[in-house]
């Protein structure tokens, strides 16, 4: 806090040293004067009462979007803006973010992919889980997503494959959770 102080101080004492030579010079800290704009230009440009959201995730980075609640049976819920899946199998292993409002995958990573199956000794082993999450967290930044909902099955959560992946994932910049939905009173 001092040495802000000290600094503007010494800015001061320049300017008045400044105008007490009668240079020409503007001092440093003073603004530049803005030209004062004319009624007529602002009329012009009147703000729209309405307004259209263009980004359609900002809602849901704001944890203000509506998450689907869905049927209380239903099995995996619905509850989420982007959710992780990820399956191993006896030969590859796979990745996918979906999105709530679709079946379809938004992005996914697999090591049957040859750019990735070519740089791995097996492509079923804990590295190949690790590459996957790494790749897949790369793509996600890539696309704006941050944050996702994960939940491993249980009985396949304390494996080393699927902890490299968490971790390869976390390490990416990817939140495995996210946030409360705000409720908005109307």
């Amino acid at each position: 806090m001092a040495l802000s102080e000290l600094s503007r101080s010494i800015r001061m004492l320049r300017c008045r040293l400044i105008v007490s030579t009668n240079q020409t010079t503007r001092c440093l800290s003073q603004a530049a004067s803005q030209p004062e704009p004319e009624p007529s230009a602002n009329e012009a440009e009147a703000v729209n009462p309405t307004f259209v959201n263009r980004n359609p995730r900002n809602l849901e980075q704001m944890a203000l979007a509506v998450k689907d609640r869905g049927w209380k049976t239903t099995w995996p819920h619905r509850q989420f803006y982007h959710r992780l899946m990820f399956s191993r199998t006896q030969n590859h292993v796979t990745a996918a973010v979906f999105s709530s409002t679709s079946p379809v995958p938004v992005l996914s990573c697999s090591t049957k992919e040859w750019a990735i199956k070519k740089e791995l000794p097996s492509t079923n082993c804990v590295a190949a889980c690790q590459a996957v999450g790494e790749v897949l967290a790369h793509r996600c930044k890539q696309a704006g997503i941050t944050r996702m909902v994960y939940r491993a099955i249980p009985w396949t959560y304390r494996s080393d494959a699927v902890q490299s992946f968490r971790a390869a994932m976390k390490e990416g910049g990817i939140i495995l959770s996210e946030p409360r939905r705000k409720y908005v009173g109307t």
